[in-house]
C-alpha cells in the first residue's frame, strides 16, 4: 500500500498570541493534526506555516504531497497569489485538499470554488450537533448517525459554495441554525473537502470523532490515478493519419 504524503498547513498565529488558544494547542493547531493523522504506515504527515518561506508551500514541496491539509482566519490576505497558483495548479493535477472551518474564507478555497465562499456565523460557544447524511460515504466510515461537539463556534447558511458533489454531514446548533459542514467537491482531477468545526479557541480537534472524519478524508482526497497534467496540447493528424500533439 503506498503511504498517502500529507501535509496539514496552518498560518499558526492565533496560537503565538492568544492564551486560550494555546491551551488547547500548545505547539500548534497544525501539530495537533499531524499527531492525529500519522500513523506511520498509511500517513505520513508533515506540518507547514505561514511563516516559511513560499508560504510554506513551494513548488519542489507540492510536487511531493498527495493531500493538503488547509486551516487559516486571520492571514487569508497574506498568502500569496503565487502559493494559491500553485496549490490550484497541483489540485487540478490529482492532490487532495481538505478544508477546514474558517478556511472556507481562504484564498485557495475560494479560487476553487469560484463564490464569495460566504456564511453566517455566532462565536458563542454553543453545542453542535453533526448529522451523518450519506453513511456510506469513505468520510463517514466508523462514525455515528450524528455526534455531538459541546463548545463551539456556530455557522449558519447560506453558504456561498457551489452545490457540493456530495453532502456528507449536516450540522444544527443550539440557536436552531443548520450548515452543510461536509461537502465534496472534483476540480479537474483532484478532490476537495470541506469541514466546518475547528474555532480555534476550542478544543475540537482533540475529539475522536473530529479526527475520524479528518483521517477519513484524507485518504478519499488522495490521488486516485496517475497525475494528470493539465494542458491544452495542439492535435493534428499526421500525413499517415495518426494523432500528434503539439503545445
Amino acid at each position: 500500500m503506498k503511504t498517502i504524503r500529507v501535509v496539514v498547513w496552518n498560518e499558526n498565529i492565533h496560537e503565538r498570541k492568544n492564551s486560550r488558544v494555546q491551551e488547547h494547542y500548545p505547539e500548534g493547531i497544525h501539530s495537533c493534526l499531524a499527531n492525529a493523522l500519522n500513523d506511520g504506515a498509511e500517513v505520513s504527515c508533515k506540518t507547514a506555516t505561514l511563516e516559511d518561506p513560499e508560504d510554506g508551500l513551494p513548488e519542489s514541496r507540492l510536487d511531493e504531497t498527495d493531500v493538503v491539509v488547509w486551516w487559516g482566519h486571520v492571514g487569508h490576505a497574506r498568502v500569496s497569489d503565487r502559493t494559491v497558483d500553485r496549490v490550484q495548479k497541483r489540485v487540478l493535477e490529482g492532490m487532495g485538499l481538505v478544508v477546514l472551518h474558517s478556511g472556507h474564507y481562504s484564498k485557495v478555497f475560494k479560487r476553487l470554488m469560484g463564490t464569495t465562499c460566504s456564511l453566517g456565523w455566532r462565536e458563542a460557544g454553543e453545542k453542535e450537533r453533526i448529522w451523518t447524511c450519506d453513511p456510506g460515504h469513505p468520510i463517514a466510515q466508523g462514525l455515528p448517525a450524528y455526534f455531538e461537539i459541546p463548545h463551539e463556534e456556530m455557522y449558519s447558511e447560506p453558504f456561498g459554495i457551489p452545490t457540493p458533489d456530495e453532502l456528507v454531514f449536516i450540522s444544527w446548533f443550539q440557536g436552531g441554525e443548520v450548515f452543510r459542514s461536509g461537502c465534496c467537491w472534483r476540480r479537474g482531477n483532484g478532490r476537495i473537502f470541506y469541514f466546518r468545526p475547528g474555532h480555534e479557541t476550542f478544543p475540537t480537534y482533540h475529539q475522536p470523532e473530529v479526527q475520524t472524519v479528518i483521517r477519513n478524508a484524507v485518504r478519499w482526497s488522495a490521488p486516485q490515478a496517475p497525475r494528470w497534467i493539465d494542458s491544452c496540447p495542439n492535435i493534428k493528424i499526421s500525413p499517415e493519419g495518426v494523432q500528434q500533439m503539439e503545445g
